[in-house]
């Protein structure tokens, strides 16, 4: 089985200096065979491998589109392969959990952002609409006084040629 780098690095971690447990109880108490992390330590030595060399994105800075496809991916797997899947992707069961209350957060400060967007949007059309009824008015007013003037200006003209 593969495991992430956030993974092998954090059981890496584990068994090395400053915390130097047996690799006995960090394999239990991750669910992985000695074997597997006896050849971890192997390839450190050797320097095939580093313990700061991790490739995978650290769990905060994933995006929530990221955080929302885990989520997603982790209600579709049965209870019994939760924590192996957890552990491919580098993930505590604490992560599942805080990523739906930061998602839930999100989409709330969002939904709000757009209320209060849509709010404002609303109040600049009803100002516009104010505006432009308004002119029209205006509009109305001087065509009004160019009618007038028009019709009198025709009938002194009449006036004066029959004079």
């Amino acid at each position: 089985m593969k495991y992430s780098k956030s993974f092998r690095n954090s059981i890496l971690k584990k068994v090395l200096p400053p915390e130097n447990r047996s690799i006995a109880s960090v394999a239990k108490e991750a669910g992985i065979a000695v074997v597997t992390i006896n050849s971890w330590l192997a390839k450190l030595k050797n320097g095939k491998l580093t313990v700061e060399q991790d490739g995978d994105i650290p769990v905060n800075d994933r995006s929530m589109k990221e955080k929302l496809d885990l989520l997603l991916e982790h209600q579709k797997i049965p209870e019994e392969r939760k924590g192996e899947w957890l552990r491919q992707k580098g993930l505590h069961s604490e992560h599942i959990s805080l990523f739906k209350q930061e998602l839930s957060t999100h989409m709330t400060d969002t939904s709000n952002a757009k209320d209060k967007r849509i709010r404002e949007l609303e109040k600049q059309l009803k100002a516009k609409d104010k505006e432009l009824v308004r002119k029209d008015s205006a509009l109305a007013e001087v065509v009004a006084i160019l009618t007038l003037k028009k019709k009198l200006d025709s009938k002194y003209r009449n006036t004066d040629e029959d004079e």
